[in-house]
């Protein structure tokens, strides 16, 4: 199945020109790379958070297979979604699954259920994928959509896709769809997402689960982000750092109301 775009037009533009355009002035291709094992990028319209996730999409050294972990904001489908073939369209062009990678996640998995359901107007991973196309034409992607659930359990699922992943024994670079605190004042907005932001630096998804909860901070990918944290960690992960952060108020003047962004790389 091809898997068509839900939010061109709307999160970004609808025309590959018009893309390809924005595109050229969010991505820096001469930047400095780094192998990273993971990223974290923003999801929301490219007016707000492109900068973000062009900065930081720029430093990191694709793979030939981006392995994304999306969140749900629509709650269909599975709880825990893995789609294994098919194509996803944007207007750069199809996207194909890589099979083989998915495959093997999934086999190794108790918690991943294949499903297209959670995947059809859930935009958290579509939007990353003009990034990674602009810089890489023949890339390959596995798209899991992750839902609200406990920490043993994004513990548990990390544990399942990095078994599954190197039983392939291919590279490949995670990713986590997230935004940060949605709709509260600039002010409090930045002091909230540093507290998120500190506990990703410390590599420490259990300070990231429980600060979320225990402070309110409306991060809508928390399942993504603690998930990547801990499978991250078991490929040998150690280090992560903050590239870029900024909020909606940058774009729109009003920082009353605002949502925040954030670019992470792990190493």
């Amino acid at each position: 199945m091809i898997r068509r775009p839900v939010v061109a037009g709307q999160f970004y533009p609808q025309t590959e020109a018009s893309l390809r355009k924005m595109l050229s002035g969010l991505i820096d291709v001469s930047s400095e790379k780094q192998d990273a094992t993971g990223v974290i990028m923003p999801h929301a319209g490219y007016v707000y958070s492109g900068y973000v996730a062009g900065l930081t999409i720029s430093k990191v050294m694709l793979k030939k297979t981006v392995i994304i972990l999306g969140t749900n904001h629509t709650s269909a489908g599975e709880r825990f979604s893995i789609m294994t073939e098919g194509k996803w369209a944007t207007p750069l062009g199809e996207v194909k699954i890589d099979v083989e990678i998915a495959e093997s996640i999934l086999k190794e998995s108790a918690l991943l259920k294949k499903d297209t359901l959670a995947h059809m107007y859930e935009h958290s991973i579509e939007v990353e994928l003009p990034f990674i196309q602009y810089l890489e034409s023949d890339i390959k992607i596995v798209p899991i959509v992750i839902s609200q659930g406990s920490l043993a359990e994004y513990q548990k699922l990390a544990e399942e896709i990095a078994a599954g992943f190197k039983k392939v024994g291919r590279s490949g670079l995670f990713m986590a769809s997230t935004d940060m605190t949605h709709y509260e004042s600039e002010e409090i907005a930045k002091q909230k997402d540093r507290l998120a932001i500190d506990a990703i630096l410390a590599m420490d998804e259990e300070r990231l689960f429980n600060t979320v909860g225990q402070k309110d901070i409306s991060m809508c990918g928390i399942a993504p982000t603690c998930t990547l944290i801990s499978l991250c960690k078991k490929l040998g992960a150690t280090k992560s750092g903050l590239v870029k952060y900024q909020t909606s108020g940058d774009t729109s003047g009003d920082y009353s109301s605002v949502v925040g962004y954030a670019g992470m790389i792990i190493w």
